[in-house]
């Protein structure tokens, strides 16, 4: 498999979910396999560099390629093979649909994101929620 679709919906606006999932301190509360994530400066945007650290210490480097708030999340391996593409879709005011896409340009994918992944973001925001 080169390519791997996820589609999750989660009860929350379309923008928190957007904001939570790329805030870099967020992801290791939702990818379990994922210890420590930093972006390069201070704001998220077209070129923002991903820094992401594994349970095993690989430290994967991305770079921003897409970005448009609230609906589109772009991100690609630097040198450039893989790609996850995040999209933001709005189902009413209090819920959002995210898909998530993954590819290789040439090569299989080793390990698919998995399905317990956008379970668990699902849970975290939805607790996050309930907790206000």
């Amino acid at each position: 498999m080169n390519s791997n679709k996820l589609t999750i919906r989660i009860n929350k606006p379309v923008s928190e979910v957007f904001d939570f999932t790329i805030n870099p301190q967020n992801t290791p509360r939702w990818i379990a396999f994922i210890v420590e994530e930093i972006i390069d400066g201070n704001e998220i945007k077209l070129g923002t560099r991903y820094t992401n650290k594994d349970k095993e210490g690989k430290i994967n480097l991305y770079e921003v390629t897409k970005f448009e708030n609230d609906k589109v999340f772009e991100l690609q391996s630097v040198p450039p093979c893989y790609t996850v593409k995040y999209t933001y879709t709005p189902i009413s005011d209090t819920e959002a649909e995210l898909e998530y896409f993954e590819w290789m340009e040439s090569d299989e994918l080793s390990s698919p994101f998995p399905m317990s992944a956008m379970k668990k973001l699902k849970e975290v925001m939805e607790k996050k929620q309930k907790n206000k």
